[in-house]
Protein backbone atom coordinates (compact mmCIF):
# COMPACT_ATOMS: atom_id res chain seq x y z
CA UNK A 1 0.00 0.00 0.00
CA UNK A 2 1.04 3.60 -0.67
CA UNK A 3 -0.14 6.16 1.86
CA UNK A 4 0.07 9.90 1.27
CA UNK A 5 -0.44 12.28 4.18
CA UNK A 6 -0.78 16.09 4.07
CA UNK A 7 1.28 16.33 0.88
CA UNK A 8 2.00 19.87 -0.30
CA UNK A 9 4.10 21.00 -3.24
CA UNK A 10 4.75 24.64 -4.06
CA UNK A 11 6.55 26.05 -7.06
CA UNK A 12 7.31 29.56 -5.81
CA UNK A 13 3.83 30.94 -5.04
CA UNK A 14 1.96 28.32 -7.04
CA UNK A 15 0.48 25.53 -4.90
CA UNK A 16 0.17 22.32 -6.94
CA UNK A 17 -0.65 19.74 -4.26
CA UNK A 18 -2.35 21.22 -1.22
CA UNK A 19 -2.47 19.14 1.98
CA UNK A 20 -3.37 16.10 -0.12
CA UNK A 21 -4.27 12.77 1.48
CA UNK A 22 -4.69 9.46 -0.35
CA UNK A 23 -4.34 5.73 0.34
CA UNK A 24 -3.57 3.60 -2.72
CA UNK A 25 -4.45 -0.09 -2.21
CA UNK A 26 -1.76 -2.67 -2.85
CA UNK A 27 -2.16 -5.16 -5.67
CA UNK A 28 -4.76 -3.05 -7.49
CA UNK A 29 -4.90 -0.45 -10.27
CA UNK A 30 -5.76 3.07 -9.14
CA UNK A 31 -6.40 5.74 -11.76
CA UNK A 32 -5.90 9.40 -10.90
CA UNK A 33 -8.05 11.69 -13.03
CA UNK A 34 -8.56 15.43 -13.20
CA UNK A 35 -8.66 18.32 -15.61
CA UNK A 36 -5.53 19.46 -17.45
CA UNK A 37 -3.18 21.50 -15.30
CA UNK A 38 -4.36 20.06 -12.00
CA UNK A 39 -0.93 18.60 -11.19
CA UNK A 40 -1.53 14.89 -11.75
CA UNK A 41 1.92 14.26 -13.20
CA UNK A 42 3.52 16.32 -10.42
CA UNK A 43 1.75 14.10 -7.89
CA UNK A 44 2.95 10.97 -9.67
CA UNK A 45 6.54 12.23 -9.69
CA UNK A 46 6.34 13.00 -5.97
CA UNK A 47 5.15 9.46 -5.27
CA UNK A 48 8.16 7.96 -7.03
CA UNK A 49 10.58 10.56 -5.66
CA UNK A 50 11.42 12.39 -8.89
CA UNK A 51 10.09 15.60 -7.29
CA UNK A 52 10.56 16.35 -3.59
CA UNK A 53 7.43 17.63 -1.82
CA UNK A 54 7.45 20.91 0.07
CA UNK A 55 5.91 19.15 3.07
CA UNK A 56 4.00 16.01 3.97
CA UNK A 57 4.71 12.29 3.90
CA UNK A 58 4.62 9.44 1.38
CA UNK A 59 4.76 5.91 2.79
CA UNK A 60 5.65 2.96 0.57
CA UNK A 61 5.39 -0.35 2.40
CA UNK A 62 5.46 1.60 5.65
CA UNK A 63 8.63 3.55 4.82
CA UNK A 64 8.38 7.35 4.61
CA UNK A 65 10.34 8.06 1.45
CA UNK A 66 10.32 11.82 2.10
CA UNK A 67 12.73 11.25 4.99
CA UNK A 68 15.22 9.05 3.17
CA UNK A 69 18.68 9.95 1.93
CA UNK A 70 19.46 9.50 -1.77
CA UNK A 71 21.16 6.17 -1.06
CA UNK A 72 18.27 4.91 1.08
CA UNK A 73 15.72 6.05 -1.47
CA UNK A 74 17.46 4.08 -4.21
CA UNK A 75 16.49 0.83 -2.44
CA UNK A 76 12.83 1.85 -2.44
CA UNK A 77 13.10 3.08 -6.02
CA UNK A 78 14.14 -0.42 -7.10
CA UNK A 79 10.60 -1.58 -6.29
CA UNK A 80 9.12 0.96 -8.71
CA UNK A 81 8.78 1.35 -12.43
CA UNK A 82 7.76 4.52 -14.29
CA UNK A 83 6.16 4.49 -17.73
CA UNK A 84 6.58 7.89 -19.34
CA UNK A 85 3.86 9.63 -21.32
CA UNK A 86 5.60 9.29 -24.69
CA UNK A 87 7.60 6.15 -23.81
CA UNK A 88 10.84 8.22 -23.65
CA UNK A 89 12.78 5.79 -25.80
CA UNK A 90 16.26 6.77 -26.97
CA UNK A 91 16.14 7.17 -30.75
CA UNK A 92 19.80 6.32 -31.26
CA UNK A 93 19.51 2.94 -29.52
CA UNK A 94 17.98 -0.27 -30.80
CA UNK A 95 14.97 -1.81 -29.08
CA UNK A 96 17.28 -4.34 -27.42
CA UNK A 97 19.45 -1.52 -26.08
CA UNK A 98 16.44 0.53 -24.96
CA UNK A 99 14.79 -2.30 -23.05
CA UNK A 100 18.00 -3.71 -21.63
CA UNK A 101 19.70 -0.40 -20.86
CA UNK A 102 19.71 -0.84 -17.08
CA UNK A 103 21.23 -4.33 -17.44
CA UNK A 104 23.88 -3.22 -19.92
CA UNK A 105 24.83 -0.18 -17.84
CA UNK A 106 25.36 -2.45 -14.84
CA UNK A 107 27.77 -4.70 -16.71
CA UNK A 108 25.48 -7.58 -17.71
CA UNK A 109 26.94 -9.13 -20.91
CA UNK A 110 24.79 -8.84 -24.02
CA UNK A 111 24.44 -12.63 -24.34
CA UNK A 112 22.92 -12.79 -20.84
CA UNK A 113 20.83 -9.63 -21.20
CA UNK A 114 19.30 -10.77 -24.49
CA UNK A 115 17.04 -13.59 -23.13
CA UNK A 116 15.84 -11.31 -20.31
CA UNK A 117 14.92 -8.60 -22.82
CA UNK A 118 13.10 -11.13 -25.01
CA UNK A 119 11.14 -12.37 -22.00
CA UNK A 120 10.01 -8.84 -21.11
CA UNK A 121 9.03 -8.12 -24.72
CA UNK A 122 6.96 -11.31 -24.69
CA UNK A 123 5.18 -10.10 -21.54
CA UNK A 124 3.96 -7.03 -23.46
CA UNK A 125 3.00 -9.07 -26.54
CA UNK A 126 6.00 -8.17 -28.69
CA UNK A 127 8.37 -10.57 -30.45
CA UNK A 128 12.14 -10.72 -30.68
CA UNK A 129 12.16 -9.78 -34.36
CA UNK A 130 12.06 -6.10 -33.31
CA UNK A 131 15.24 -6.30 -31.19
CA UNK A 132 17.47 -4.72 -33.83
CA UNK A 133 14.96 -2.12 -34.96
CA UNK A 134 14.98 1.53 -33.83
CA UNK A 135 12.04 3.33 -32.18
CA UNK A 136 11.31 5.30 -35.35
CA UNK A 137 10.58 2.02 -37.14
CA UNK A 138 7.76 1.11 -34.74
CA UNK A 139 4.17 2.26 -34.44
CA UNK A 140 3.07 4.44 -31.53
CA UNK A 141 1.42 1.52 -29.77
CA UNK A 142 4.50 -0.64 -30.13
CA UNK A 143 6.71 2.12 -28.72
CA UNK A 144 4.41 2.35 -25.71
CA UNK A 145 4.78 -1.39 -25.14
CA UNK A 146 8.56 -1.21 -25.52
CA UNK A 147 8.59 1.49 -22.85
CA UNK A 148 6.59 -0.82 -20.60
CA UNK A 149 8.95 -3.72 -21.29
CA UNK A 150 11.88 -1.51 -20.25
CA UNK A 151 10.06 -0.77 -16.98
CA UNK A 152 9.44 -4.48 -16.35
CA UNK A 153 13.13 -5.34 -16.75
CA UNK A 154 13.65 -4.60 -13.02
CA UNK A 155 10.65 -6.72 -11.94
CA UNK A 156 9.01 -3.81 -10.09
CA UNK A 157 6.26 -4.27 -7.52
CA UNK A 158 4.83 -0.81 -8.23
CA UNK A 159 4.26 0.71 -11.68
CA UNK A 160 3.32 4.32 -12.33
CA UNK A 161 1.87 5.18 -15.74
CA UNK A 162 1.84 8.79 -16.94
CA UNK A 163 -0.89 9.09 -19.60
CA UNK A 164 -0.15 5.68 -21.19
CA UNK A 165 -2.49 6.16 -24.17
CA UNK A 166 -1.68 9.77 -25.11
CA UNK A 167 -1.49 10.13 -28.89
CA UNK A 168 -2.97 6.71 -29.64
CA UNK A 169 -6.09 5.92 -31.63
CA UNK A 170 -9.04 4.30 -29.75
CA UNK A 171 -8.27 0.77 -30.95
CA UNK A 172 -4.60 0.94 -29.94
CA UNK A 173 -5.56 2.58 -26.64
CA UNK A 174 -7.81 -0.37 -25.88
CA UNK A 175 -4.96 -2.77 -26.64
CA UNK A 176 -2.73 -0.91 -24.18
CA UNK A 177 -5.47 -0.88 -21.50
CA UNK A 178 -6.08 -4.60 -21.93
CA UNK A 179 -2.36 -5.28 -21.69
CA UNK A 180 -2.12 -3.27 -18.45
CA UNK A 181 -5.08 -5.17 -16.99
CA UNK A 182 -3.76 -8.60 -17.99
CA UNK A 183 -0.33 -7.79 -16.57
CA UNK A 184 -1.96 -6.64 -13.36
CA UNK A 185 -3.88 -9.90 -13.09
CA UNK A 186 -0.78 -11.97 -13.79
CA UNK A 187 1.85 -10.08 -11.78
CA UNK A 188 -0.30 -8.68 -8.91
CA UNK A 189 1.33 -5.25 -9.16
CA UNK A 190 0.35 -2.05 -7.42
CA UNK A 191 -0.37 0.26 -10.35
CA UNK A 192 -1.10 3.99 -10.47
CA UNK A 193 -2.31 5.46 -13.75
CA UNK A 194 -2.70 9.11 -14.76
CA UNK A 195 -5.26 9.35 -17.53
CA UNK A 196 -7.90 11.51 -19.23
CA UNK A 197 -9.31 8.52 -21.11
CA UNK A 198 -12.69 7.48 -19.67
CA UNK A 199 -12.31 4.12 -21.40
CA UNK A 200 -9.79 3.18 -18.72
CA UNK A 201 -12.56 3.02 -16.11
CA UNK A 202 -13.34 -0.46 -17.44
CA UNK A 203 -9.87 -1.74 -16.58
CA UNK A 204 -8.98 -0.20 -13.21
CA UNK A 205 -10.10 -0.96 -9.66
CA UNK A 206 -10.23 2.51 -8.10
CA UNK A 207 -10.62 6.12 -9.22
CA UNK A 208 -9.19 9.18 -7.46
CA UNK A 209 -10.09 12.67 -8.71
CA UNK A 210 -7.64 15.53 -8.18
CA UNK A 211 -8.93 19.10 -8.12
CA UNK A 212 -7.19 22.24 -6.83
CA UNK A 213 -4.47 20.23 -5.15
CA UNK A 214 -6.70 17.85 -3.21
CA UNK A 215 -8.31 14.46 -3.76
CA UNK A 216 -12.02 15.25 -4.06
CA UNK A 217 -13.20 11.72 -4.74
CA UNK A 218 -11.96 8.18 -4.19
CA UNK A 219 -14.00 5.10 -4.95
CA UNK A 220 -14.39 1.89 -6.90
CA UNK A 221 -14.31 2.29 -10.66
CA UNK A 222 -17.31 0.02 -11.15
CA UNK A 223 -19.58 2.44 -9.28
CA UNK A 224 -18.28 5.73 -10.66
CA UNK A 225 -21.09 6.26 -13.18
CA UNK A 226 -23.64 6.17 -10.35
CA UNK A 227 -21.69 8.59 -8.15
CA UNK A 228 -23.42 11.80 -7.05
CA UNK A 229 -20.09 13.47 -6.30
CA UNK A 230 -20.22 16.86 -8.12
CA UNK A 231 -16.54 16.75 -9.13
CA UNK A 232 -17.02 13.32 -10.74
CA UNK A 233 -20.32 14.37 -12.32
CA UNK A 234 -18.72 17.32 -14.12
CA UNK A 235 -15.57 15.45 -15.13
CA UNK A 236 -17.11 12.37 -16.70
CA UNK A 237 -19.74 14.40 -18.54
CA UNK A 238 -17.13 16.72 -20.01
CA UNK A 239 -18.37 19.82 -18.21
CA UNK A 240 -14.95 21.41 -18.12
CA UNK A 241 -15.96 25.04 -18.48
CA UNK A 242 -16.44 27.22 -15.42
CA UNK A 243 -16.01 26.44 -11.73
CA UNK A 244 -16.87 23.14 -10.13
CA UNK A 245 -20.38 23.33 -8.65
CA UNK A 246 -20.04 22.20 -5.06
CA UNK A 247 -23.44 23.04 -3.65
CA UNK A 248 -24.26 19.40 -3.11
CA UNK A 249 -21.25 19.13 -0.82
CA UNK A 250 -22.64 21.68 1.61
Amino acid sequence: MIKIEHLTKNFNKQVVTNDLNLEIPGGKITCIIGRSGEGKSVLLKQIIGLIKPTSGHIYIDGIDITQLSSTEHEKVYEKCGYVFQFAALLDSLTIFENVGISLLENGVPENKARPIVIKKLTEVNLTEDILDKYPSELSGGMRKRVGLARTLIRDPKIILYDEPTTGLDPITSRVVHELMASMQERLKLTSIVISHDLEIFKYVDYIALLHEGKIRYFGEAKTIWESDNPYIYQFIRGLSEGPIQTESLK
